[in-house]
């Protein structure tokens, strides 16, 4: 994480505005050259599914989280940047803020001692305990000119179809300060938030942030306490948690069970490990990748950069491995550094938009991962370790297939054969395969194969960024006259 200056400009005046649902909303933001009309966005709130293994809007329309990861947005941007911001995300075909920091001060953000807004506006009107920093901060005492800036980027965030994740006190810089109020004024801080933003159908909840710190039984009840303080007023939106750099999952901790509705997973390692784990876990709920490397950033043990090509083998991993969604990172728009307006649109960013709208044209949310190999029996490549594999050298082979046999994906990050035992398929299927870096397909020839016996595949070179790695697409067709 980077240091982040803290400037002061100017004050804008705060007005609480009306809200109405966000599938009445129109966006005029453009999506691959065409509009993004109100009718293609989530119907909010968000609510799991009935099988428990994905997300849905509303009107139980399955909702892939896409998400860009800019906490120190209240900190950092005017509402005229937060907009802009917003404007290009939903542009990208992101649809998820994973996550905003409700407030910004400590380790992420050293010189903002007062968890101030850029241009000045604090978020408590009171400390306690005799100091005059955030960490004695009176969280009775909630600034309110502060919580109606957020109201405006929640609503902000609406108009373009955005669902924000709010981290009610990061636990990486507001952890002193939930042991100086207690666990009684931590818990009405939390209700005093899910009373004020109940009302946002755009709003998801995520708590702590690099929290190790819940092997501490103590530290732990205060998280929590924000967390059922949130719950007991706001009972409608989703919560999750961030555990254990560099690996966790929500449910490690098994406090959180009834709190936490979707599981999100840490891993700066190969994202199939953790991913599938966290698949695996009870109770059962949607898995996503809440936290791998960001783009321009190098970190993890063993660490790796964030390369366009790393986070494509995070993102295809992941929801090849039961994932339902990821949250991106980017080393410039996650603190808003000076020079992340030139960060912005990025090759990652891009990757992340070619990734949902491939995933998008499938029923992804069917997609049960291939963990006992039944799908690809051969060229499966060498599962790593990890805490000592680095994703940028891995080259396991995921794969994914619907139960009804109707569709199988294979990510296949180094060049060479994979086999496929075709009989998992319900049909003779045609095959493609897709390249990653641009979105382009090749149909690969004498289709369709049938369904029976095994068959080799074999990537067709490099892809259109010089590197190796390819999705192979089975789509099971009854209809088609398989030919031997």
């Amino acid at each position: 994480m980077k240091t982040i200056t803290n400037y002061q400009d100017l004050k804008l005046t705060a007005r609480l505005m009306a809200f109405a649902f966000l599938g009445s909303v129109w966006a005029s933001a453009q999506v691959g050259g065409a509009p993004r009309k109100a009718s293609s966005l989530p119907a909010y709130p968000i609510k799991v599914s009935a099988n428990r293994r994905y997300l849905v809007d509303r009107n139980n329309i399955p909702f892939l989280i896409a998400g860009d990861s800019p906490q120190a947005l209240i900190y950092r941007l005017s509402e005229a940047q937060a907009e802009s911001y917003f404007a290009d995300r939903q542009a990208h075909g992101f649809n998820t803020a994973g996550w905003i920091d409700v407030v910004c001060a400590g380790r992420d953000y050293p010189r903002n001692i007062y968890g101030a807004t850029y241009d000045g506006i604090h978020p408590f009107t009171g400390f306690i305990g005799g100091g005059t920093d955030w960490t004695h901060y009176d969280l009775r005492k909630p600034n309110e000119a502060y919580f109606v800036r957020l109201d405006h980027i929640v609503e902000l965030a609406a108009k373009h179809g955005i669902l924000v994740f709010l981290d009610p006190m990061e636990t990486a810089g507001w952890l002193s300060t939930l042991r100086n109020n207690g666990r009684a004024d931590d818990y009405s801080y939390g209700r005093y938030l899910g009373n004020r933003y109940r009302k946002f159908p755009n709003v998801a909840w995520i708590n702590g942030n690099d929290f190790s710190g819940w092997k501490n039984s103590s530290d732990d009840a205060l998280v929590r306490a924000v967390a059922q303080g949130i719950k007991s007023s706001d009972p409608g939106h989703i919560q999750t948690i961030e555990f254990n750099p560099p690996t966790g999952s929500s449910l490690d901790d098994p406090a959180w069970t009834q709190l936490v509705s979707i599981n999100g997973a840490y891993v700066y390692g190969p994202t199939y490990v953790q991913m599938l784990y966290n698949y695996d876990q009870k109770p059962v709920m949607p898995a996503f990748l809440m936290e791998a490397h960001y783009e321009l950033e190098n970190v993890g043990s063993p660490p790796d950069f964030g390369t366009p090509s790393v986070l494509r083998r995070e993102e295809y991993w992941a929801m090849l491995s039961g994932g339902k969604g990821q949250f991106y990172g980017n080393r410039y728009t996650w603190s808003f550094a000076r020079g992340w307006q030139a960060h912005l649109d990025t090759t990652g960013v891009r990757q992340l938009g070619i990734w949902k709208t491939f995933f998008d044209s499938l029923p992804w949310q069917n997609l049960v991962p291939d963990q006992a190999h039944t799908v690809i029996t051969a060229g499966v490549g060498s599962y790593g370790n990890i805490h000592s594999t680095r994703v940028s050298e891995s080259d396991y082979c995921t794969a994914s297939k619907t139960p009804d046999g109707g569709v199988v994906v294979a990510y296949v990050p180094t060049a060479r054969a994979i086999t496929v035992n075709m009989a998992s398929l319900k049909a003779p299927a045609y095959a493609k395969w897709f390249d990653p870096t641009n979105g382009t397909y090749t149909t690969i020839p004498g289709g369709p194969f049938g369904n029976s016996g095994r068959r080799q595949f074999t990537p067709p070179g490099k892809n259109s960024a010089g590197d190796s790695d390819w999705v192979l697409l089975l789509k099971a067709s009854p209809s088609a006259q398989f030919h031997k």
